[in-house]
């Protein structure tokens, strides 16, 4: 009977250890967030296309979409123009704005999930330091499951790494 525990816990371990996916540079993500986080490229921002937003713009309503390196959710300092414009504009729209993590297709779903929350609230607190009331947003995760991009691309895997926001109508 020992035995088979034995058995039962190994194949336990294997299976976590085995759900992270490989990563665009080889690293695995698994299903805990690890200590070290892997710098990604950086999304350049291109102020003459799609209305000075960055490389794609997924949000509605005026916003525009916020990019994050891989497995990161602290906001780069080019994100800074962008934070900046989206929280004039929700000072000048009334209503409830939802902010929308988003992740590329590597890791766990629940790790995903997670790194969702993690940058959509990042979003949330730059735009509340820049005077956005913090009541008048909502965070959620879509995790990897909301991609503008399905193309095996880096440059597909980095617009699926945002956060969208709209209005709640």
């Amino acid at each position: 009977m020992k035995q088979r525990g034995l058995y039962a816990i190994l194949a336990a371990v294997f299976v976590l250890v085995g759900c992270g996916q490989p990563a665009p540079n080889g690293t695995v993500v698994g299903a805990s967030t690890a200590a070290d986080t892997i710098a990604g490229d950086t999304v350049t921002i291109d102020e003459n296309r799609y209305g000075g937003s960055g490389t794609y713009n997924s949000s509605g309503d005026g916003f525009y979409s916020v990019y994050f390196d891989f497995d990161r959710y602290d906001l780069a300092s080019q994100t800074e123009e962008t934070i900046a414009r989206n929280a004039a504009n929700a000072k000048r729209k009334p209503g409830r704005i939802r902010i929308e993590g988003n992740c590329d297709e590597f890791g766990t779903d629940e790790y995903n999930y997670a790194l969702g929350l993690k940058r959509a609230k990042a979003v949330k607190d730059a735009m509340a330091a820049q005077g956005v009331d913090p009541r008048r947003m909502t965070i959620v995760s879509y995790g990897e499951s909301n991609p503008v991009c399905t193309q095996q691309t880096e440059t597909c895997y980095r617009r699926n790494r945002r956060v969208d926001l709209r209005l709640v109508r």
